[in-house]
């Protein structure tokens, strides 16, 4: 890694999935899960997964990814952000259900801004990166909005899938997930 990274903000469902997904990949030295998107909480305090859980936070499950863009670009990770969730469905993924659960990229730059922005435009124009078929007649509703503040998960939500691979969640959510993900994107998995 270079002493540049930079940092991308996504949600796309729970963030279990998330970290998962792009801690795989090559030219990210770290992923947290988090909460962000929402107003800023009373008091200060960092909201809890419960509150956020609760729709009480207006905060969806994030995660913040640090990456080297010598090894990887923004435009990539938005690829694989895209591929792997469904960017036509409000407040759902799969069974999750909750404003929480909605997909949103946070900017910290207005390069990334656009950048998304005209992914979105590229996806919509070629019906590109959808999971189904049925979803190309249906129109992106991810949210982009600036990063105001990330607020790291409790410590429980760090590294879930590889603290838990043998749950049912796990095994039933995230490991098909997984699976997409290195035959779509080989080429960038990690050794």
């Amino acid at each position: 890694m270079t002493n540049k990274t930079e940092i991308a903000v996504f949600g796309g469902g729970c963030f279990w999935c998330t970290e998962a997904v792009f801690k795989m990949l090559k030219g990210v030295s770290s992923v947290l899960p988090g909460y962000s998107g929402g107003p800023p909480p009373a008091g200060g305090e960092n909201p809890t997964y419960e509150e956020v859980s609760a729709g009480v936070t207006g905060h969806a499950e994030v995660i913040k990814i640090e990456y080297d863009p010598a090894q990887i670009s923004y435009e990539t990770l938005l690829t694989v952000f895209f591929a792997t969730h469904d960017p036509t469905t409000l407040n759902k993924q799969g069974n999750d259900l909750g404003e929480q659960y909605r997909s949103i990229i946070l900017y910290s730059t207005e390069k990334q801004k656009t950048e998304a922005q005209n992914f979105i435009k590229k996806l919509e124009n070629q019906h590109l990166g959808v999971q189904h078929p049925s979803e190309a007649d249906r129109p992106i509703i991810t949210e982009i909005k600036p990063l105001d503040k990330f607020y790291p998960a409790e410590d429980y939500h760090k590294n879930y899938y590889a603290k838990n691979k043998n749950m049912p969640y796990c095994e039933l959510v995230i490991n098909p997930k997984l699976k997409k993900v290195q035959q779509k994107f080989a080429e960038m998995m990690k050794k």
